[in-house]
């Protein structure tokens, strides 16, 4: 949406002059600053101020900068992973969290407008032919997480254009709230852009509905955060979306990439014998779908699930119905290492009994159970086969060893091509590379196969 064309109201405008006039707060951390936060008000009724022309940066103030980056992951609006010098910080990494600024949640709980500002975040930066960072003072400083850095985005899309400030174009977009928005450099335009898009209504301070938003019974999520986060949605009504990879025995894994981890994460979805065959239709391999189920603890298999669909023919937008989203797609079967594998850690926020956010070193099997991956060189050294009269008789657990690490292959019942059950002499000895879903049984993380054809021996 452009900015400078909406709601060319005289009462509002009248409204927003007002509100610009007593916001007028300078707090900046540097003198030199001062020039950047003195905005010019609306000079003709109706005229919407574009505050981020006016704010100029000047590479001869004492703020720490940092020239040269570019983007390495899009996170969502307030929060991208940029490539930077390694002289600047350990690994060239550096992970920005936007001063000023707090956009909706589009990574966790998924909020109103939090597509939306991920979207125009992540469009703004792709168009950008030169971004420099800066920060709030003359050295880095991290948020509360401690694995941040508060930073100012200025981004140009031509040579010959002049930067733009993203958090202050965010802020005067209506996508983000207020976040110590006036206790910096910036503040007082900050506070002027902030003003502007409550007098005009738009996106989070609007009373129209967010059209990506579903406003359901269910709590929107992403596959991370239930994954990171199981046993605080344990019995509630949760949707997501993700890919559907595999179907077996009235259970589907769906699976979803996530940027901020760079990765996988799955769930498991029991779908019973409840669904119609339009239902089942919704939920095919390859399928990008949108789940809406109960998350539930399933005993038996010692691991979190989602059960309880519904698919009502006559009603296919219900904001509570599983939904087909697209198809046409592929399980992702990442190549993993051994030692990924087995011991591996991610870095998640993890929501504690009293609410408040930590960030957690959690296993990477854990974080990528039920999602998809690829292993190569497994050589087998022993072989366990179910044989107990039940219909998993024939059905093998491989003990593998590949780069130091003990890896379990667990098997269906795997049949040739003929309809011949494969034995323990199809593995015994060999060296295979599989691609599987990843499993849990009996307090370990395995690979579980589905299919001879998943299955190369070499």
């Amino acid at each position: 949406m452009n900015l400078l064309s909406k709601f060319l109201s005289a009462a509002l405008a009248l409204c927003m002059v007002a509100g610009c006039l007593a916001s007028c707060n300078p707090e900046s951390t540097d003198t030199t600053a001062d020039t950047n936060t003195a905005p010019e008000t609306s000079g003709e009724l109706g005229e919407i101020v574009d505050y981020v022309s006016q704010l100029k940066l000047d590479m001869t103030s004492s703020s720490l900068k940092i020239e040269n980056v570019k983007v390495k992951q899009y996170i969502d609006g307030d929060t991208t992973h940029f490539y930077v010098p390694e002289s600047v910080i350990d690994k060239g990494i550096l992970k920005a969290r936007y001063i000023a600024i707090n956009t909706p949640e589009s990574t966790g709980q998924i909020e109103e407008w939090g597509k939306k500002a991920s979207n125009f975040t992540k469009t703004k930066l792709q168009a950008a032919t030169s971004i420099i960072l800066e920060s709030d003072t003359d050295a880095l400083n991290v948020d509360s997480t401690g694995d941040r850095h508060l930073i100012w985005v200025w981004y140009k899309t031509a040579d010959s254009a002049e930067y733009r400030n993203l958090n202050l174009e965010i802020l005067q977009e209506g996508l983000a709230i207020a976040s110590s928005s006036s206790q910096n450099r910036y503040g007082s335009i900050c506070m002027n852009a902030i003003d502007q898009a409550k007098s005009h209504k738009l996106f989070v301070y609007s009373d129209e509905n967010d059209p990506d938003f579903y406003y359901g019974s269910a709590i929107e999520l992403t596959l991370k955060e239930l994954r990171a986060n199981p046993a605080l949605y344990t019995g509630k009504t949760v949707a997501f979306e993700g890919i559907v990879s595999k179907n077996s025995g009235q259970s589907i894994y769906v699976e979803a990439f996530d940027d901020e981890t760079n990765m996988y994460h799955g769930i498991t979805v029991y779908y019973g014998f409840t669904l119609t065959g339009a239902g089942l239709n919704v939920i095919k391999p390859g399928n990008k779908v949108r789940i809406v189920g109960s998350m539930q603890f399933y005993e038996a298999g010692g691991t979190y699930q989602v059960s309880d669909l519904k698919y009502d023919m006559m009603d296919t937008k219900n904001p509570n119905n599983i939904q087909k989203l697209g198809d046409g797609f592929e399980a992702s079967y990442v190549e993993t290492s051994p030692e990924t594998f087995a011991t591996s850690k991610v870095a998640v926020t993890v929501i504690g009994d009293d609410g408040e956010e930590t960030l957690k070193e959690v296993d990477y099997a854990e974080l990528a159970l039920s999602s998809t991956l690829s292993m190569k060189n497994l050589e087998v050294k022993d072989i366990y086969v179910t044989n107990n009269d039940g219909d998993s008789d024939g059905a093998m657990t491989l003990t593998c060893q590949a780069g130091g690490q003990t890896i379990s292959v667990r098997t269906t019942v795997l049949l040739d091509e003929a309809g011949n059950l494969i034995t323990r002499d199809y593995f015994e000895g060999k060296t295979i590379d599989v691609k599987g879903i990843v499993d849990y049984f009996n307090g370990k993380y395995q690979i579980k196969v589905f299919s001879v054809k998943d299955v190369t021996v070499h």
